[in-house]
């Protein structure tokens, strides 16, 4: 296999996307870093693999983030690849959601981007190879209601992601930016109760994409060195946003149950 006896690091690997990640690498034979803050949902996850090993981390602290990847490369080697899953998405209004929430969303989707971008990009470019995978979203581009918050730090992240690639094309690291759709993991439970009603639609109709098929996804782009990757309806919503900006709220409107407001 690709990734037999290479060293992965994965964010937010204790649930959804990141634990899906973090057990297919492990039974390619990658020995495994999950990173979270989710101390038992960690242990529960390595139970699942011995080549799987859990750090607490929280990844919106650069000094702890520091720490902790030393701490993986010390105990494991150096990282080969760095998969960078780590995510909150409360949901709500941006007239009702508090100041203080709205900046930690920020600090930690796009701030623990920057801090795992930055700790390990060095460290790969010495060793002369190694790969950035990072999880934006479609919602970076594709807006809506009661996510305000969430989709502007999917556009930093996007935006971030973007710009990184374009200043480092000689870079001997495989740099991919991951742009999913709706993804059924527990993410989106954390805005069921405050975020749009398309969510709830969504989650209630089934109509979201898979991990695993997301993650094939991300396989396929990085054997191709692709550096941006929309699995699912992702791409056609985002070029809906790009052509049809009027017409794609017209129908958050509509799905929102938004009226004229």
């Amino acid at each position: 296999m690709a990734f037999m006896g290479k060293v992965a690091l994965v964010t937010g690997g204790a649930s959804g996307m990141g634990r899906v990640t973090a057990l297919r690498l492990a039974r390619q034979g990658a020995r495994v870093a999950i990173l979270d803050l989710n101390d038992k949902a960690l242990a529960e996850t390595a139970a699942e693999s011995e080549n799987i090993h859990a750090f607490h981390c929280d990844v919106s602290d650069l000094e702890q983030v520091r720490r902790v990847v030393a701490d993986v490369e010390q105990t494991l080697g150096p990282v080969d690849r760095l998969v960078h899953c780590a995510a909150i998405m409360p949901g709500q209004s941006l007239r009702d959601m508090s100041a203080e929430t709205i900046v930690k969303i920020m600090t930690v989707n796009y701030g623990g981007t920057v801090n795992l971008t930055k700790t390990l990009m060095p460290l790969m470019e010495a060793r002369g190879h190694g790969d950035i995978v990072l999880y934006g979203s479609m919602a970076g581009d594709v807006l809506t209601h009661n996510l305000g918050a969430y989709c502007a730090t999917k556009s930093a992240t996007n935006t971030f992601a973007e710009v990184l690639v374009r200043e480092n094309r000689n870079s001997p690291i495989r740099f991919l930016l991951v742009c999913p759709p709706l993804v059924d993991t527990p993410l989106i439970d954390q805005a069921l109760a405050t975020g749009p009603e398309s969510l709830k639609q969504a989650k209630s109709s089934r109509r979201m994409a898979s991990p695993e098929m997301v993650i094939d996804a991300v396989e396929a782009a990085l054997e191709k060195r692709q550096w941006v990757v929309r699995p699912g309806e992702a791409a056609f919503m985002v070029r809906m946003r790009r052509f049809f900006p009027g017409l794609l709220w017209w129908i958050m409107e509509k799905a929102n149950g938004r009226g004229n407001h």
